[in-house]
């Protein structure tokens, strides 16, 4: 078996294809680590926003019950986002609220930026001029 792996031709690449490569992959890095700098700077900036540490939206799960806490929703729904199908919905809700917590419209920022677009919608709230207006979902 391994004779019949080693009769095998790969294909070789010249040097130029190795450069091309290798510059694709660090662009895409570098691109990369910037974008996820700039989600956690507007999560940052939005919690903030809040009242709550900025500090908290760099830590897995915790930022995700900071947000709970920031709507208003029981700590619970921590445990709902880990069910599969139902953490899409339940992510909804908490789209939703998120945007009515900071006045923003349910259907624009809550399901369009929010929700679809999740890393661009918390960049939006965390820079733009929206002010937290309190927990949605109290009662």
């Amino acid at each position: 078996m391994l004779n019949i792996l080693l009769a095998i031709p790969f294909p070789q690449s010249s040097d130029g294809e190795e450069v091309v490569g290798l510059l694709f992959g660090a662009c895409s890095f570098i691109i990369s680590i910037a974008l996820i700098i700039l989600i956690l700077v507007g999560l940052w900036k939005m919690f903030e926003k809040a009242g709550q540490p900025g500090w908290a939206s760099i830590i897995p799960i915790y930022n995700t019950y900071i947000i709970l806490e920031i709507i208003g929703r029981p700590w619970w729904w921590l445990l709902l986002l880990l069910i599969p199908f139902v953490n899409i919905v339940v992510w909804l809700l908490v789209c939703i609220d998120v945007a009515k917590a900071f006045g923003k419209d349910a259907l624009v920022w809550g399901f369009i930026l929010l929700f679809l677009l999740s890393g661009v919608g918390f960049v939006m709230l965390g820079f733009s001029d929206a002010k937290y207006q309190g927990p949605v979902a109290l009662g």
